[in-house]
């Protein structure tokens, strides 16, 4: 008895005195209590536990020289579980009836042999089934079995038949490969159940912890997420940033919802006898690796306290991935021990708000501030309408995120000015309120707006003025249509910018061509004269000659909108010029320099005003009269 106590190496349960620790005997249910052991009942589990226990001693005579005991053979193993349970039992009748038995010091140190193999068993398991208790598989499975042969054994010694037919109604169900993991995570619990009702929890967590965590830790490496120094960080070009934001939020999904929470489930699963030591095991495990995990994304929101607008999209991108994974976060890091993780994520969610918010502001800023004289010379789209409605549109993919932030601190705007300019759409089918998203963004594209009205007022020709923001607002237009911004701001702002569109598209007809439409009679006059037929005639040509010119060299990139713009003039142009040529050519007939006079039909006056708005101006080689303009443009269009 004294060379079996030296060979033991636990030291929880060394005496009679820490049988306290083990699970009183009153506190079984009633069922097991109509089984008290009886003095012979006792006898024969310690001489059958002796038997199988001292076999399986590496230092017993009778020990075999197999690996593992569960490999080995299953039925052994089942019967070895089944002895250290009658073991258990045992000890607490001896505890009862004489506290200084021989018995019972046999008894105690029979447990330490069993739970040392226990021990070395859990550790085997774990170490050589790596591949069937990797956390993907464990995360694939929302509930584990329960109905293993063991976990059976526990709570029904004698119904074989049900446990096979179990067994054998499971094996059908799944795959091989599923089989041998519920089949590895069975034996685990068990042997995890069987140290934790005799009081070595502590032992079994050492173990599983050895194991586990390097699983989790080496998971995390190979997904390429390391350790980074925040002296090395701070010194990092946001180039580098931005790919590995990319990476990190590739790797954060696989961590989360398959590293973390399969290992979650492994741990809820072999550990399901106590929830305090799996949790204390799940926290040895996680709780570092989390927070390794969870740093880079809280470096970034601290770095970019002041960011650049442009690198909203990056932020924006991160934020949206933490929050899409935090009920995962809440749920696998839910306890108490492990509320630094969830600290830190959350952290690191407020200050992505702030900086994606500081973004924001910035970008109006930007725009306010804009004091560039360049301008394109034709009137056409502007750079700064390019970059502004590109950045607006990229803007309205994010309506979650931004819709999230602004609706928790709105940015501060002209209240009754923008209520009078934009009524936000009532969106039934979207799941989020995006009003105060589609708010910001009218505002938004309000302000850029007044930024063109001043760009315009730099052009020396009204009627360029004009062409320039009937070309800019159609971008925005066109812009809004085509994205998700449509949805976001309304058919009503559509309308309301689609008849400003008209409305700068008129004022530019006036500017550019009120000359040529004043230079015919008006309908109400009476008949001319020859000589004030041939003046009239005079006046059109070179009226029309100068708009032309000047016109022509105008650019309007959009088709549509350019052949409204063309047809439009031509409607109210060619009729009047029409009746007019009609009228007075046959009294002008005998004028020898009809010609002159009358340089090109009403049916070529379409064609002339075809060649507006392609930005290709009609340069003259000499100051010609303004008459020899108009016969130069006859002669190229006759």
């Amino acid at each position: 008895m004294e060379k079996m106590s030296k060979t033991v190496s636990f030291s929880s349960v060394s005496s009679v005195s820490n049988l306290s620790s083990l699970p009183s005997f009153n506190s079984l249910p009633a069922s097991q209590l109509k089984q008290t052991f009886s003095q012979s009942m006792m006898e024969e589990a310690l001489e059958a536990a002796e038997t199988i226990i001292k076999k399986w001693d590496p230092n017993s005579q009778s020990y075999t020289k197999i690996i593992s005991m569960f490999r080995n053979s299953r039925k052994e193993a089942k019967e070895f579980i089944r002895c250290i349970r009658d073991l258990r039992r045992a000890m607490h009748f001896l505890v009862s009836q004489d506290s200084k038995s021989d018995k019972l010091v046999l008894a105690q140190n029979l447990m330490q042999i069993g739970m040392s193999t226990l021990e070395k068993e859990f550790f085997q398991i774990l170490s050589s089934n790596r591949d069937h208790l990797d956390p993907e598989s464990a995360s694939g499975q929302s509930t584990i079995s329960s109905n293993s042969e063991f976990e059976v054994v526990m709570e029904n010694d004698d119904d074989d038949d049900v446990e096979d037919a179990a067994l054998k109604k499971a094996g059908e169900s799944i795959s091989q490969v599923e089989k041998a993991s519920a089949l590895v995570m069975s034996d685990l619990k068990v042997i995890a159940e069987t140290m934790i009702r005799c009081g070595y929890g502590k032992e079994c967590i050492k173990s599983y912890k050895l194991i586990r965590k390097s699983i989790v830790d080496e998971g995390l490496h190979l997904l390429g997420i390391e350790k980074v120094k925040t002296s090395q960080f701070q010194k990092m070009d946001w180039g580098v940033l931005e790919h590995m934001i990319k990476n990190w939020i590739k790797a954060a999904k696989i961590g989360v919802t398959t590293l973390f929470r399969g290992e979650k489930l492994l741990c809820d699963h072999v550990f399901s006898a106590s929830i305090t030591i799996g949790q204390s095991s799940f926290n040895q495990i996680a709780k570092e690796a989390g927070l390794n995990l969870f740093m880079f994304p809280e470096l970034v929101a601290s770095k970019e306290k002041k960011p650049h607008h442009e690198r909203i999209f990056k932020l924006m991108d991160l934020y949206a991935a933490i929050s899409d994974l935090w009920p995962d976060i809440e749920m696998i890091f839910s306890f108490d021990s492990l509320a630094s993780v969830k600290t830190i994520v959350l952290s690191t969610l407020k200050k992505l708000k702030d900086s994606i918010h500081t973004c924001l502001r910035e970008f109006e800023v930007t725009i306010h501030k804009d004091s560039s004289k360049e301008l394109t010379p034709q009137g056409g789209v502007h750079k700064l309408t390019r970059t502004t409605m590109s950045f607006i549109s990229s803007l309205s993919e994010y309506s979650r995120v931004l819709s999230e932030i602004l609706a928790e601190n709105p940015l501060k705007r002209n209240t009754r000015l923008l209520e009078y300019y934009f009524t936000a759409p009532i969106l039934e089918d979207e799941h989020v309120n995006n009003h105060a998203f589609s708010v910001y963004l009218a505002s938004l594209i309000l302000v850029f707006l007044c930024k063109l009205d001043t760009k315009a007022e730099s052009y020396k020709d009204v009627s360029l003025s004009y062409i320039f923001l009937v070309n800019n607002l159609q971008f925005v237009v066109v812009t809004v249509r085509s994205t998700r911004l449509k949805s976001l701001l309304g058919d009503d702002w559509l309308t309301k910018h689609e008849a400003k569109l008209r409305s700068y598209a008129a004022k530019y007809e006036i500017a550019a061509w009120t000359n040529v439409f004043a230079s015919l009679p008006a309908k109400t006059s009476t008949k001319l004269s020859p000589e004030e037929a041939a003046t009239c005639f005079k006046r059109f040509h070179a009226s029309f000659a100068g708009a032309y010119m000047k016109q022509s060299s105008c650019d309007i990139e959009d088709a549509k909108l350019r052949d409204e713009l063309k047809v439009s003039i031509a409607r109210k142009l060619v009729p009047e010029y029409r009746k007019f040529y009609e009228k007075y050519l046959l009294m002008l007939r005998q004028d020898r320099n009809i010609e002159m006079l009358v340089s090109f039909k009403p049916d070529n006056l379409e064609n002339y005003l075809s060649d507006l708005f392609h930005g290709t101006a009609i340069i003259s080689g000499s100051s010609h009269s303004a008459s020899s303009s108009c016969c130069s443009i006859g002669c190229v269009k006759n």
